[in-house]
């Protein structure tokens, strides 16, 4: 069953944007383990706050993400950029929207665009 799995971090003391960049690079490869998406977050009220989001299709690649060597070296090499425990959880979407930004492609060759999935 689909889901996304977050995953809060939080860096230590002078860390912060090292432990962004590192973050950021191997929340990447989750892409690698058949993840839909991946994002992270970092709060602007607390700049040592991140939030990691990966979706999968299957929690067992999930699974192979996180045990995988991607990971395993990260959390080696930096176990001390950040506080553990490390409890993630798997979430399921209950909702969800975008705005598309700019001008709407001409889907029906008039010039009246059609975003994806909207009817005419």
């Amino acid at each position: 069953m689909a889901g996304t799995v977050i995953i809060p971090w939080y860096a230590t003391g002078f860390r912060a944007d090292s432990f962004e960049e590192a973050l950021n690079e191997v929340a990447a490869t989750a892409l690698r383990y058949n993840a839909s998406s991946y994002a992270v977050y970092r709060a602007r009220d607390d700049r040592y706050k991140f939030q990691q989001l990966a979706s999968f299709e299957e929690h067992l690649d999930w699974e192979r993400y996180w045990h995988g060597p991607e990971m395993t070296d990260f959390r080696v090499h930096h176990s001390s950029w950040y506080q553990v425990p490390v409890l993630y959880g798997w979430w399921d979407l209950t909702a969800g929207g975008a705005l598309v930004s700019g001008p709407l492609p001409a889907a029906n060759g008039h010039g009246n665009g059609v975003a994806a999935g909207e009817r005419t």
